[in-house]
């Protein structure tokens, strides 16, 4: 398939564009000015290391609490019963047996490539939710499939079958910029197979999702939900095309609706809940807090060992939630760069910056000293967006449609292929490089994409030299 637009359509978004580039710089968003994207607790490190230094400003009284946190996420949790007490009761549904299988050296996942499974990207599952149970849709978010509950398991431990195969195959798909060039991109086409719990229904609602980056993530929730609530404009109200909303989710700690603000649709509200949650979705481990996992009632789970009740302790779960929550955000390389300054101009004259917000601010007060009063540069808003069918999964998540998703944060965007090489870009890594990701961008972002189809590559080559430094 060829996208095409009219030469006399992209001259004039070009013209515009470079108007707005020369006459509009004290109307555009803050063009980032220090290095420090993750505050003062940010780290000098750009190998494959870069996104697993604990905050530079943590205290040293604390960094034993990291490194056994640290311990906890990396090591494989087994099978139980087993001598390692501490780490047993993995499955007997699974995708994985450690979150570091997933967040693959803090970073970002990747689909399979050739004949491997599927790991670090795996598939959420739901039905409709017109006939869902009213309590079991406010706290879950979704409608939970018979037999198969809300998320595909493609392993599972000894005496137990896995719930089926998820197989990936991709077509191509050329874009056509302005001056001629020809971007493909990567259209992946999802397929279960072998289901070993019953036939699948035809209404099956799913969503790919690649494990995200780690990096930062205390200092996110640190932001305040009054700030993010504040940027929010359902209504477009002021008619920029943009229309951000929040998502409002169940917290399983307080027992109420709040804002949600982790993961691809923002469906947990705390970084708690998000790591228990992955404990009892994608390794099969209960907590005190997430005290049953995805395994139905038809699946038998209960016949099989397990590691006692809890098997992720209250101690353990407060180390890996210290540890998720002390992550350190690399800093800005090339700051000062022509190109590079270039490029940030280029990306906030685009529209880019409406969405993925340059700057906040974390609370002074009732958070960790580390995390109090910190200037953040993650380009994220935190709140939902319309993509545009192309990226669209058409599975609601609590507030969230099949077309939002949640602005997901850039910072170290720049070094997530230097982590994990096999890193892609967008929910489900389909963009293999950063222009790809951008090409993806429609709904609300289709002027600012149509905006960058229209520029000249040394704009287009500065823009993507922006996005390398963070």
């Amino acid at each position: 398939m060829m996208i095409r637009f009219s030469c006399t359509t992209t001259s004039l978004i070009a013209v515009a564009l470079l108007a707005s580039l020369s006459s509009q710089a004290n109307a555009a968003p803050p063009i980032q000015s220090t290095p420090d994207s993750g505050g003062q607790g940010s780290v000098a490190q750009f190998d494959h290391n870069a996104y697993s230094l604990p905050l530079g400003n943590m205290a040293m009284t604390k960094r034993l609490d990291f490194s056994v946190g640290n311990s906890f996420f990396r090591n494989p949790w087994v099978e139980a019963p087993a001598s390692t007490a501490a780490r047993d009761g993995l499955g007997p549904l699974l995708n994985t047996n450690s979150c570091q299988g997933c967040h693959i050296k803090d970073g970002r996942g990747h689909p399979p490539s050739g004949d491997e499974r599927a790991v670090s990207l795996f598939l959420r599952l739901s039905l409709p939710s017109e006939d869902a149970d009213p309590e079991t849709l406010s706290r879950m978010g979704v409608n939970p499939v018979p037999n198969y509950g809300g998320q595909l398991q493609t392993a599972a431990i000894t005496g137990s079958e896995a719930e089926a195969e998820l197989q990936i195959s991709y077509s191509e798909r050329e874009v056509t910029l302005d001056d001629g060039e020809v971007v493909s991109l990567r259209v992946p086409d999802y397929h279960i197979a072998n289901p070993a719990y019953g036939p699948l229904p035809e209404n099956l609602l799913t969503s790919p999702r690649v494990a995200p980056p780690m990096i930062g993530l205390g200092l996110l929730e640190a932001i305040p939900a009054a700030a993010i609530e504040a940027a929010a404009d359902p209504d477009d109200t002021d008619g920029d095309g943009i229309s951000g909303r929040t998502n409002q989710v169940w917290d399983q700690r307080r027992e109420e609706t709040v804002l949600g603000r982790f993961g691809w649709k923002a469906g947990k509200p705390t970084i708690e809940q998000q790591s228990l949650g992955a404990f009892a979705g994608d390794m099969g481990l209960t907590s005190n807090l997430v005290p049953n996992t995805d395994c139905m009632p038809s699946q038998k789970c209960d016949a099989l060992p397990n590691g006692g009740t809890p098997e992720v302790s209250d101690k353990i779960a407060d180390f890996v939630t210290f540890y998720a929550s002390s992550l350190a955000v690399p800093k800005r390389r090339d700051l000062n760069d022509p190109a590079v300054r270039a490029g940030a101009e280029t990306f906030n004259a685009l529209g880019c910056a409406a969405c993925h917000t340059p700057r906040q601010q974390t609370a002074k007060d009732g958070v960790r000293q580390a995390l109090a009063g910190q200037t953040l540069w993650p380009y994220s808003d935190l709140l939902l967006h319309d993509m545009g069918e192309g990226l669209a999964d058409g599975r609601p998540e609590f507030e969230a449609t099949g077309r939002e998703w949640r602005t997901p944060p850039l910072w170290g965007i720049g070094l997530a292929q230097s982590v994990n090489p096999q890193a892609g870009f967008l929910h489900d890594g389909r963009a293999r490089t950063l222009e790809e990701a951008i090409l993806w961008h429609a709904g609300e972002a289709e002027t600012a994409t149509a905006g960058y189809r229209a520029l000249p590559q040394t704009r287009r080559d500065a823009l993507i030299r922006f996005l390398e430094s963070l």
